[in-house]
């Protein structure tokens, strides 16, 4: 099999010994993670987004995540505990001046130095390249080097004056023990806000009940209280009907008390005085004489 022409193989090449472990390159591990998207593994650009374990993302990669989750993805798994946009914080980032676009450099005649970063701290001017490790606040997504708040301790951010704790500093592509610490203090964080809706709820459906709470009854209370129900109903039918009938027999014969109460009488049978029968039309001062009244005329042809 084979070793035609009197060729001799070696030992390396007929016994197969163990795999050898491929060693990643730092340098291009670093530039995956500072400046791509951990979910889409695009170019990171603005709005970008940082979750609580202190990873970046693109804000649209994130959406489109939300609205279309699937199983199928296999990069849906770095982004499975965000459950909510609410779940990510946007970052404010200083841009660095000495930071030119990949868009100069098309004919591949320059150098591109991968360890130039295009934003950096800034208060202490550091570039975020992964050399030197950052952090985010929560409270307001500005974003800061570890040299400047163990440097400049305060409890109000640099940059906006926003007042943080220190559960708000997160820090961005940080080792497996903080992502381990991040990921306790998310989860802590997270059952702290269920049990203060928890604890919400009983209080406003309190509120909305009255105070007074009625016993449920037995089935034998639920017949004796339906018998009871039908002899009220029979005894208000038959009151109703005596009622209906007086209430007739009054009417009518009220109609005709009224009638024959109310009988009409002139003003000039009264025994006012002149002057004030003198209003009246009855009067004899208003009634006017034959020779004092005047013939209608129309001009309709009808009348000659």
């Amino acid at each position: 099999m084979g070793c035609d022409g009197g060729t001799i193989p070696k030992r390396h090449e007929l016994v197969k010994g163990p795999k050898k472990v491929e060693k990643v390159d730092k340098n291009a591990e670093l530039v995956a993670q500072w400046n791509y998207c951990t979910l889409s593994q695009e170019i990171l650009r603005r709005p970008i987004v940082a979750c609580e374990l202190g990873r970046l993302y693109n804000k649209d990669a994130v959406i489109e995540f939300l609205l279309d989750k699937s199983n199928e993805k296999a990069l849906g798994q770095a982004a499975s505990h965000i459950k909510s946009i609410k779940n990510v914080t946007q970052l404010k980032l200083s841009n660095n001046p000495a930071w030119s676009d990949d868009n100069e450099n098309t004919k591949g005649d320059k150098y591109d130095d991968l360890q130039r970063a295009r934003f950096i701290c800034p208060v202490v001017g550091l570039e975020m390249n992964g050399r030197h490790r950052f952090c985010f606040l929560r409270s307001c997504g500005c974003v800061f080097s570890e040299r400047a708040l163990k440097e400049i301790k305060a409890e109000v951010c640099h940059t906006c004056g926003v007042p943080f704790q220190e559960d708000d500093i997160i820090v961005l592509n940080g080792n497996k023990e903080d992502v381990e610490v991040l990921k306790k203090r998310m989860e802590d964080r997270r059952l702290k806000m269920k049990l203060e809706k928890k604890s919400k709820k009983p209080k406003a459906e309190a509120a909305s009940k009255p105070d007074v709470t009625e016993e449920s009854p037995g089935p034998s209370k639920v017949k004796g209280l339906k018998h009871e129900e039908t002899n009220f109903n029979s005894r208000e039918k038959k009151l109703n009907c005596t009622q209906k009938s007086a209430g007739t027999n009054g009417s009518s014969s009220g109609k005709v008390s009224k009638s024959s109460g109310t009988t009409k009488r002139s003003i000039a049978d009264s025994e006012e005085s002149e002057a004030y029968k003198s209003i009246f039309t009855t009067h004899s001062s208003a009634k006017r004489s034959k020779e004092e009244s005047s013939n209608w005329v129309t001009h309709t042809s009808y009348c000659f």
